[in-house]
Order: structure tokens, then sequence, then C-alpha cells
């Protein structure tokens, strides 16, 4: 039972520390607002738990979270298997991002990237293109911020090294996000 209990006191810990990134966290709903508002689309990806956390994003701020509004242009690149599979298989797992990006990404849009290590050579690929396009880049990653913290416009760098507590806190940072978005467009 200590274990247990010893997680959640950590878990806590960890979402503690989110209090002082609140100025990142509005930071990065505002940049989503304003590249919609622009006409831009938002496109979010990460790996494994990660590319579930982005299709998560993309159905709260597609759909619907807590209010009415109209559906927003934000769409997760870890959704369509033919691309990811192909990609994977004719060029290898480094390139199934970077593909989209090229694709799909342009000045007006933004990349919200998710990366417990912000090391994943899929992911940087993608961000190092995003920003040679002139897309805005946000990033949520864990305390090293990686190679990642180097190619965002904005990044929230959660204050653990354990995987799991970074995605809770990532979790809780993205519906933050997502409520603050849905705000400026109900």
């Amino acid at each position: 039972m200590s274990d247990l209990l010893a997680s959640i006191d950590e878990h806590l810990a960890a979402v503690e520390s989110l209090k002082g990134d609140a100025p990142i966290i509005r930071r990065v709903a505002e940049r989503i607002v304003e590249i919609i508002r622009d006409g831009g689309t938002v496109y979010v990806l990460g790996n494994g738990g990660s590319a579930a956390d982005a299709q998560h994003i993309a159905a709260e701020l597609q759909g619907r979270f807590k209010r009415d509004r109209r559906a927003l242009p934000v769409v997760a690149l870890t959704t369509d298997t033919s691309i990811l599979t192909a990609v994977a298989n004719d060029l290898g797992a480094d390139y199934v991002f970077v593909r989209q990006v090229e694709a799909l990404v342009g000045a007006q849009d933004g990349l919200w990237v998710l990366s417990v290590s912000g090391t994943s050579p899929n992911v940087v690929a993608a961000v190092e293109l995003a920003r040679q396009r002139g897309a805005c880049v946000l990033g949520f990653t864990g305390r090293s911020g990686g190679r990642l913290v180097d190619f965002c416009n904005e990044c929230l760098c959660a204050d653990h090294a354990a995987s799991d507590r970074v995605q809770e806190v990532h979790e809780l940072a993205y519906h933050l996000v997502c409520e603050m978005v849905e705000e400026a467009f109900a």
C-alpha cells in the first residue's frame, strides 16, 4: 500500500508544479486561438501514449469539450494508419510525421507536439520542417525538454522525468488549453 500512496503523492507533486507553468499554458492557448482566427489549422502529433493524447486533443477541439461552438480546425497526424504504415514501411519510421508536415503544414498553421523525451527522431524531424516553413510550433515535453525545446515557439516542460507522470501533467495542461481555446470561440 505504501507504494500506491507514494505514487499518488508523486502525481500530486507533479501536478502541483504545473501552477508555475500557468503563463506557458495561457500562451499556448493564445497561440492556438490566433492560428485558428487567422485561418490556419493546428496539427497535433506524438508517439505511443502521446499519439493517443494528440487524438484526444483533436477530438476535444474539433468536436465539443465543454461548450457549444463551431468545430475548430485541429487535426491529429496520428490517425491515418495507411499513411503511417506506408511511410514507415517505404521510408522508415523517422519519416511518418515529417511527410505529413511536408504535405499539410504551412506558415499560417501550428504544429502541437507531445513528446515525453523531446528526442524522438520522427518528432524532431517534423518540428524542424515546420519551423523552416514558418509554422508555429508548440511543445509539451518532460523535464529536460530534449531537442524539442529548441524548436518551439512555446514549450511546456512537465517537471518530471517518468513517462506516466509527464503524461498525467500533459493531460491536465491540454485540457486547460482546450478550455481556454473553446472559451474564445464559444
